[in-house]
């Protein structure tokens, strides 16, 4: 057994070392293969260097007015309306589904109706009762980020420990501090999870929507490629949502630690 632990220590360093450049390994062997198949046919699948050209036209010449930092800024200025709006809502059904038997009982059936619907599906509908312009966009984008915050947060609620109540009320405790210093704070990761899967949907959903009716956004500079046969320009576009969508995951996970330090996932060796 002492040989086994010491040799589990003596691995762990290696592990790390490996651990921390297979990030660089999978990303090296994504451009290679991206080589290659520009190579098989250079009009379909352009090279990283015809890439980074027409990313770099893109600032000289703005499509729509706009440069690249133009229109991610567009698409996110909808994520972060739309995601703001159902984060406030969305906790407050949440709780109410998880900590009330009675709105349970009205709107919980309700809400299960409405979630497996996909975002996109509403779309048609809602661009013939609004149009085209920003509201229908933000619409939808709030319809994506609302159902994982309602989820997780009534989820949460409902996993409250019994234990930690009955504590509570052992101590003369009200309902509304049940609900607001012990059930609220001990959902919070669960809650944070609901989040940061809606941040990932909205990001989605709002690219699908900008596709449809846009003037502005990575979605819209897609269709523009598309249009046009400009295939660079729809990697360009793929490729910004790519990292966006990381640095947006990566910033909700920073939050979450920061308000919900307690919450630390164990580290697999």
């Amino acid at each position: 057994m002492k040989k086994t632990a010491a040799y589990d220590q003596k691995r762990r360093p290696i592990k790390k070392i490996l651990n921390s450049l297979l990030p660089f390994v999978s990303i090296t062997c994504l451009f290679l293969l991206w080589f290659y198949a520009s190579n098989i046919n250079p009009d379909l699948v352009p090279s990283p260097a015809s890439t980074w050209e027409r990313l770099i036209q893109l600032f000289v010449k703005p499509v729509n007015k706009m440069n690249l930092f133009g229109h991610v800024w567009a698409s996110l200025q909808r994520v972060f309306i739309a995601l703001a709006c159902a984060t406030v809502l969305g906790v407050t059904v949440g709780v109410m589904i998880g900590w009330s038997k009675t709105f349970k009982a009205i709107f919980g059936t309700l809400f299960e109706l409405i979630r497996p619907i996909p975002p996109i599906a509403w779309l048609p509908i809602i661009i013939m009762w609004f149009g085209i312009g920003e509201f229908p966009k933000i619409l939808i984008v709030f319809i994506g980020t609302f159902m994982p915050i309602v989820v997780n947060t009534y989820t949460g609620i409902r996993l409250v420990m019994p234990l930690h109540l009955d504590v509570a009320r052992m101590f003369n405790a009200s309902n509304r501090q049940l609900l607001f210093e012990v059930a609220i704070p001990s959902a919070l990761p669960p809650i944070f999870a609901g989040i940061r899967n809606a941040t990932s949907s909205g990001w989605m959903t709002v690219l699908a929507a900008e596709m449809i009716a846009s003037k502005a956004g990575l979605g819209f500079l897609i269709t523009r490629g598309m249009d046009y046969f400009d295939v660079p320009l729809i990697l360009v576009g793929m490729l910004a949502i790519g990292i966006v969508g990381a640095l947006l995951a990566i910033i909700t996970e920073f939050i979450e630690r920061l308000l919900c330090p307690w919450n630390k996932k164990l580290e697999q060796d």
